[in-house]
């Protein structure tokens, strides 16, 4: 792995579910993705990107427990109409619909639709997102609520963070297949463990990559019961 992409794999995590906090060095921007459970109020958000207005990936009090004076946010252009936790007057907020880009604090964000196929928790209607970050200069893509499909296919991206818990979102086994198309440096499984999947799901992910993509666990292995 590049020492570039691997020092941007050092500065994410996913504390809990579909989480996923990154930290820039050039600039030093901290961004969260669907900030949700957040222990403690760190206060230490630059950015706040949403994928969509399920309760799980748009929680205002996380929010609240993120952001400082200052934060600028990235929500779905669906979410425009909704109330948000936010002063618009008083705050850089930008609505985005699917393949949409804008730059924030130096940090390019590039829009991809998150959907799913042959469910009906995400309609493809509905024009949700998942993100795709340019970190220090590493793709970062952050999927979203989403199922293995021809639009996510196209992404192109260093590290990749997939839904796959199963349920609502890719299977492991799904997820997999989509990490190793898209052939990132690394793949990081997410959403799951705690709303939806198994806290065992990323090894069932890893396992089902079986060594074609490298695999990076964020997501401690034990329930998110016992950490909340």
């Amino acid at each position: 792995m590049e020492a570039r992409v691997q020092k941007t794999l050092d500065r994410i995590s996913v504390p809990v579910h579909s989480c996923v906090r990154i930290e820039s060095r050039h600039p030093g921007v901290i961004a969260y993705v669907d900030p949700f459970r957040i222990d403690g109020a760190p206060h230490d958000a630059d950015l706040v990107l949403i994928t969509h207005d399920h309760y799980d990936h748009f929680s205002p009090e996380d929010i609240a427990k993120v952001r400082k004076p200052g934060t600028a946010f990235v929500l779905p252009q669906a979410m425009d109409r909704r109330d948000l936790p936010i002063d618009r007057a008083q705050t850089e907020v930008h609505f985005l619909a699917p393949y949409s880009e804008c730059t924030v604090f130096g940090i390019p964000v590039h829009t991809v639709p998150a959907y799913n196929v042959g469910k009906e928790f995400h309609p493809k209607a509905n024009r949700w997102i998942g993100y795709v970050l340019t970190v220090d200069g590493v793709r970062v893509y952050v999927s979203g609520d989403t199922d293995d499909n021809q639009d996510v296919r196209t992404v192109r991206c260093d590290i990749a963070c997939i839904a796959a818990g199963g349920t609502f979102t890719c299977t492991p086994r799904e997820a997999a297949e989509l990490a190793c198309a898209l052939a990132p440096a690394v793949a990081i499984p997410t959403h799951y463990g705690s709303i939806v999947g198994k806290p065992a799901d990323g090894r069932a992910f890893e396992a089902f990559v079986n060594g074609r993509v490298p695999v990076c666990l964020k997501i401690p292995d034990e329930p998110a019961a016992h950490r909340h």
